[in-house]
């Protein structure tokens, strides 16, 4: 007896992930048809993660680049560092 040929019927989706694709190549790399950010963003807003359920998640502030000197932390014009 020989073995049934494989159905390749497409799951359903949500209509935010039409189109998304998701393979393992060769080299064992996860190659995706969408972008990781915007499967984030899409997770973040569907999905219940009970790890932060009660707690107001703080969101990073954009505006400002990390790593950048603050006004407190560099010293009033004219004066240089103390030796």
């Amino acid at each position: 007896m020989g073995r049934k040929p494989k159905k390749t019927e497409k799951p359903q989706v949500n209509p935010e992930l039409e189109g998304f694709n998701i393979q393992i190549n060769e080299f064992g790399e996860i190659v995706s048809t969408f972008n990781i950010q915007k499967i984030n963003t899409f997770l973040d807003g569907k999905v219940d993660d009970k790890k932060f359920r009660g707690i107001e998640v703080m969101k990073r502030v954009e505006d400002e680049p990390t790593g950048t000197p603050t006004e407190a932390d560099t010293p009033p014009s004219g004066e240089g560092p103390e030796r």
